[in-house]
């Protein structure tokens, strides 16, 4: 029955389903740590390469054990192949790219197209060999999880282990590379044999999920998971944590419905399941994600609309003779509003209680907009004092300038220009407006 099917999964009663699921998961795990690196690194394709670069490594395999009257099908013998194979693709890219005047997708490309072709060519040479067949070695290609015995999830275990805590002895190390390649060198850190080590461990895990998923699948549960988290955080711990914890989950989750539906590859559920996960972060995101990121920027647009109004209005109310309140036309004429846009910044600004209609068409700033409008003013005409003052800008141009910036100065750089143009022990009023200043010859 189907629901005892299910439950049968759920609690992983069957002994193969505990090896699968249990071997995946940990794959999924350490693939999402090293993953989170490469992604920073900008290096995603590496392990795209290295993972086509494994195939004539496992033929080659074969054939030399073969020839020396031993099973060709040998797991580790195969893996060992796949890692030599994986870690010449290495140094073939990091000649290509030290060595010549290629880029390093370039070299990538080319590593990648020529290794895979090679090993595309040694399967079919040993189809037509009468001692044995490719039949078996192409599950290295697509993967072949249910296969998946006891000595390669503890193969997994351990390799994933060593893996995720040499990544977390050497995360700072691995920090400083990805962020600043060029400060880490000038501080003395050996660049070169960290960036060996990444790849090593790239080639490791690669190998390693060969079984699971395939040369093809590896490379999307390297990049996805670690892609996913960065739209969550801004932070690289808890980015390599939620990598770790997606690459688990997608593992997890994908394996247990690949159980629960016959003749579905797991390889490739588990990687439609953190393509579901990717396509979730890449919405919800609160970091970078795409409804987070056009809130933000609705709520900064909103934000500058306001400050542009109360400063408007303050500017007008401060001209001798002028009565406090204001009509829309002085508005209208004042910035290039629309009608409706200057609708609807002042109702924002109503509800938001610094602004108060006084007539059918005129509003007045409210106490606790008239020091808001004074705070945002004095920081417009700080900036415009200093962008005159130390860069040169003539007072006719100098408006479009600050109104590029001022809205998002930090209260360091306010404090800064305070000392830098200001008495100490002026006031916290805003100064006169530099417009009136002659231009400079």
């Amino acid at each position: 029955m189907p629901d005892l099917d299910l439950f049968r999964v759920l609690t992983l009663q069957d002994y193969n389903t505990r090896i699968v699921v249990g071997g995946v998961t940990v794959l999924g795990l350490a693939s999402g740590v090293i993953g989170s690196f490469m992604l920073l690194r900008k290096r995603s394709l590496l392990g795209d390469a290295i993972s086509h670069a494994t195939l004539p490594g496992i033929a080659c395999a074969f054939l030399v054990l073969g020839a020396l009257g031993l099973d060709g099908k040998n797991l580790p013998g195969l893996l060992l192949g796949a890692t030599l194979s994986g870690g010449l693709g290495v140094g073939a890219i990091l000649l290509l790219v030290h060595w010549t005047r290629l880029k390093e997708d370039a070299a990538l490309g080319i590593v990648l197209s020529v290794f895979f072709g090679l090993g595309v060519c040694l399967l079919r040479i040993i189809q037509k060999l009468e001692t044995g067949s490719a039949a078996g070695l192409e599950s290295f290609i697509y993967g072949k999880t249910a296969s998946m015995i006891a000595s390669d999830a503890q193969l997994i275990l351990a390799s994933s282990l060593v893996i995720a805590g040499t990544c977390g002895l050497l995360f700072k190390e691995f920090t400083l590379l990805c962020f600043d390649t060029q400060y880490a060198g000038a501080q003395g850190w050996p660049i070169v044999a960290l960036d060996i080590t990444l790849m090593v461990l790239v080639v490791g895990v690669t190998v390693v999920g060969l079984q699971a998923v395939g040369l093809i699948l590896m490379v999307a549960l390297l990049i996805i998971p670690a892609a996913a988290a960065r739209f969550w955080t801004e932070h690289l711990p808890t980015m390599v944590v939620g990598a770790a914890v997606l690459g688990a989950v997608s593992s997890l989750v994908g394996a247990l419905l690949s159980a629960l539906l016959p003749d579905t590859p797991a390889g490739a559920v588990i990687v439609l399941v953190a393509s579901g996960f990717f396509l979730v972060s890449l919405l919800a995101g609160p970091a970078r994600g795409v409804v987070g990121r056009a809130w933000r920027q609705s709520e900064l647009r909103r934000k500058i609309a306001r400050q542009h109004l109360l400063r408007a209005v303050y500017e007008l109310s401060e001209m001798a003779n002028h009565p406090p309140s204001v009509r829309r036309n002085e508005l209208l004429a004042r910035r290039s509003w629309s009608p409706r846009q200057l609708a609807q910044t002042i109702s924002a600004a109503e509800r938001a209680g610094l602004v108060v209609p006084t007539e059918p068409n005129a509003i007045r700033l409210t106490e606790p907009g008239r020091r808001h409008a004074a705070r945002v003013t004095r920081n417009h005409r700080l900036w415009e004092l200093y962008l005159i003052e130390h860069a040169d800008i003539a007072p006719s141009h100098v408006d479009r300038d600050a109104d590029q910036i001022e809205h998002v100065l930090a209260p360091e750089m306010i404090q800064k220009l305070e000392a830098l143009l200001l008495h100490q022990d002026r006031d916290r009023q805003p100064p006169a407006s530099p417009h009136a200043l002659e231009e400079r010859p």
